[in-house]
């Protein structure tokens, strides 16, 4: 019976200092157990009004009450009706004494209570454009002509999926902006002109650079190249010409896939003849073509060597670290992995005085060379006489490694546009409060 009666005292004693402190205790407002992240709202709302431009619009318009007026119908429409808020629009003026000057405001409450808060968004004028100007290549060091062959006379090889007609307009869309002058080269015969140092439009041949759209194939001139370029029965000869062409112009040759100088064409100088796979116009040189580019490049005698430089065995390879780099800088961004089936041998680098201006992708076999430039500079000189460029990947081509090459190698620089110019650019700020303040 006494166990009871404690129990009965315990439990009476318990609920009364419940009762008691219940009494006594403060809670808290529901909305401070659980407050609105008014930063968060603001931030959302501005950017929802600027969703189609509007805010922005608005921001440059403060003048305009019919524009600035839907503005604040939105922004009402926008928020909790509990919610009171105020917009501030300042300029971005780029002193250093001042940088914000207020421009215009609105409000549907004379203050915002105790507890508020606020986020910022800028916004720029719309006749404002971002623009990123490339330096111009030759403009400091001369030369800064790009030739590029879209020669109508001759037919590609190895550029399956694409003519070189097309890849010559792609080219011209990558890197006319960085070159002082483009040219495109519309003939064999106009092709022979700029061999003979003779201009198409008033620009420098000196120092230029020459792409090749054709793959594997060179357009050959019907006139003295054709016939001193033949002996023997092959026009490696050809090949050993344009060579010395590079070498006394300090040109940069760029053969965009495959083996460089394979064939010769022109549909008019070998309408009956075909390079053993059906296209006609075009003829067989063989690995010839490029150990006689190579001799003509280096000054060497001409001698007919049709020994193999470069493997045939298809070997995957990738773009090399600091290749990324300037993927990131130009905006280009070919595939990072690729197959070589053309690569050339690093034997050429001593056998002909080359030296390694900018090496593409890993290396296979330790011997082979995948996609590279090459510097020709003679043994005790330090002078730059031609250099080649020979991307030695399967077929179908990615002009954007050609593109990527010449850029890497030469690498203009890009001047961007500054954001932070007068009368272009304001600060929109939204603060909110709740209703009833705390």
């Amino acid at each position: 019976m006494m166990r009871t009666i404690e129990v009965l005292i315990v439990i009476i004693i318990v609920t009364g200092a419940f009762i008691a402190v219940s009494f006594f205790a403060v809670l808290p407002w529901p909305r401070q157990v659980s407050p609105m992240n008014l930063r968060r709202l603001s931030f959302t709302t501005l950017q929802m009004l600027d969703s189609n431009y509007d805010l922005s619009r608005a921001a440059f318009e403060t003048d305009n009450y019919t524009i600035w007026g839907g503005l604040q119908i939105a922004l009402s429409a926008s928020l909790p009706p509990n919610i009171i808020y105020n917009l501030t629009v300042y300029e971005v003026t780029g002193q250093t004494t001042q940088l914000y000057t207020m421009v215009d405001s609105m409000s549907n409450a004379e203050s915002l209570g105790t507890t508020s808060d606020s986020s910022s968004y800028l916004v720029a004028s719309s006749n404002v454009t971002f623009d990123v100007v490339p330096e111009k290549i030759g403009e400091h060091n001369g030369g800064g002509t790009l030739y590029i062959l879209n020669c109508s006379d001759a037919y590609g090889w190895w550029i399956t999926g694409y003519t070189s007609h097309s890849l010559a307009q792609d080219l011209y869309n990558l890197l006319s902006p960085y070159f002082s002058e483009t040219v495109m080269v519309q003939s064999s015969n106009q092709f022979e002109q700029i061999l003979n140092n003779n201009t198409l439009q008033g620009e420098t041949v000196q120092d230029a650079v020459i792409i090749n759209t054709c793959g594997e194939a060179v357009p050959i001139p019907a006139g003295y190249y054709a016939t001193q370029g033949y002996v023997g029965g092959n026009y490696a000869k050809y090949c050993y010409i344009l060579g010395q062409r590079v070498r006394q112009y300090n040109w940069t040759w760029a053969s965009i896939v495959g083996y460089p100088l394979y064939y010769v064409s022109n549909t008019v100088l070998f309408a009956s003849q075909h390079n053993t796979y059906g296209i006609y116009g075009m003829q067989l040189v063989g690995q010839a073509g490029v150990n006689a580019f190579l001799q003509g490049l280096d000054n060497k005698t001409y001698s007919h060597d049709n020994d193999g430089i470069t493997s045939s065995s298809n070997n995957p390879v990738n773009l090399l670290p600091n290749i990324y780099y300037y993927c990131n800088y130009y905006g280009i961004y070919p595939s990072p992995s690729q197959t070589s089936t053309r690569a050339l041998h690093t034997s050429i680098l001593d056998d002909y005085n080359l030296n390694l201006g900018l090496d593409m992708f890993n290396r296979f076999d330790n011997n082979y060379i995948p996609g590279a430039m090459y510097k020709h500079i003679f043994d005790g000189d330090t002078d730059i006489t031609g250099s080649l460029l020979a991307l030695g990947l399967t077929r179908s081509p990615d002009i954007r490694l050609t593109a990527l090459g010449i850029l890497s190698y030469y690498q203009p620089r890009l001047y961007h546009s500054e954001y932070t110019a007068n009368d272009t650019s304001r600060i929109v700020v939204l603060q909110l409060g709740l209703v009833g303040g705390a």
